[in-house]
């Protein structure tokens, strides 16, 4: 397939490009390039797709024409990005995944695949969420995901076929590193500091997935049958790692040796949230995750030691999406619209 993959050099599209290149496929990137800064290790003889750096707000039906999918990573990332960039992340977020989607149709473009979140599911019981469950968005970012599973699902038809991943929270080595969500920030304390200081109880439920397994999701996607996937909202993600943020800190804690778990006892953030994620394994027989936060932990250990995390570059502003735009906003580079100036 020639696919067009949007937020190619993020901490997702880092890994993607090159497992759909090595997939047979053929992949042209887009991506505005707010993180290029950020570069934390070379991921050995990869491949890397030609990328065009331009707003995914500017890109026109006509430069769609010929792509077989398009796979959309290309928004805000996180939540406090959302809440002190609100009207930006709906500008972005909901607006231009929209019509990048309508111009997508315009163009003929078969098949687009939108990576959305579990975090739409926000604050919930003991029991397991599914793709039919009532949802409950905390957050800006939350919100948009649903607005644009709502209305991009309204265009699909016999010649557009969207598919929505609902991933759970990533976690796992990229290039284009994030320490800004849970296990990956950990990971990095554990290592730089010897320490995890938990201000809140962690009794909140995380499910997560590596960022491995959400390229592998992806793929199986763009590989499947299009009545197997046409309008379908997937989790993505595997039962079994629905995790206690308090689960998450000691894992984490015990895969680097001589790191100190203290627990707080306040309660903290109040989205908590357990995700079924056996829909996925029905719709794609042949996407299973093979990774878990054990795995992971390790996996970082032995990276940050092949590379020498130091602590300066662990804060390595790039590395956390909200410091790098508002540094890139407060410097005159961004403007309000976080359009290049």
């Amino acid at each position: 397939m020639k696919i067009l993959l949007t937020g190619s050099e993020g901490y997702i599209g880092a890994v993607l490009a090159p497992v759909l290149l090595d997939r047979g496929h053929e992949v042209i990137g887009i991506d505005t390039g707010f993180y290029r800064e950020g570069w934390l290790y070379n991921n050995g003889i990869r491949r890397s797709p030609a990328c065009i750096h331009q707003d995914v707000r500017h890109v026109s039906a006509e430069a769609l024409v010929g792509f077989d999918a398009v796979v959309h990573l290309a928004e805000l990332s996180n939540d406090p990005l959302g809440q002190l960039h609100e009207a930006a992340t709906y500008e972005i977020n909901h607006l231009g995944s929209v019509a990048l989607a309508r111009n997508c149709k315009a163009a003929g473009v078969p098949r687009f695949v939108y990576t959305s979140s579990c975090s739409v599911y926000g604050v919930g019981s003991e029991e397991f969420r599914t793709e039919e469950s009532e949802t409950s968005p905390q957050t800006s970012y939350a919100r948009c995901k649903l607005l644009v599973e709502r209305d991009v699902s309204s265009l699909a038809d016999g010649g557009f076929s969207p598919t929505f991943l609902r991933n759970a929270t990533a976690f796992g080595p990229s290039p284009r590193m994030r320490f800004d969500v849970v296990l990956n920030n950990l990971a990095g304390l554990a290592w730089t500091t010897r320490e995890i200081k938990m201000t809140s109880d962690g009794t909140p439920w995380r499910p997560l997935v590596h960022v491995l397994d959400i390229c592998e999701a992806v793929a199986c996607t763009l590989e499947a049958s299009r009545e197997v996937v046409h309008n379908q909202i997937l989790n993505v993600g595997d039962t079994q790692q629905n995790y206690r943020v308090r689960q998450i800190a000691e894992i984490v804690s015990r895969a680097f040796p001589g790191c100190e778990l203290t627990m707080g006892s306040g309660g903290g953030d109040n989205r908590s949230y357990r995700v079924s994620f056996e829909k996925i394994k029905s719709v794609l027989p042949k996407f299973r995750c093979e990774r878990d936060a054990a795995s992971g932990a390790r996996q970082f250990r032995e990276l940050f030691e092949r590379i020498g995390l130091t602590q300066e570059t662990f804060s390595f502003r790039p590395f956390t999406r909200l410091k790098q735009i508002d540094h890139l906003v407060r410097t005159g580079q961004l403007d309000q619209s976080l359009f290049w100036r």
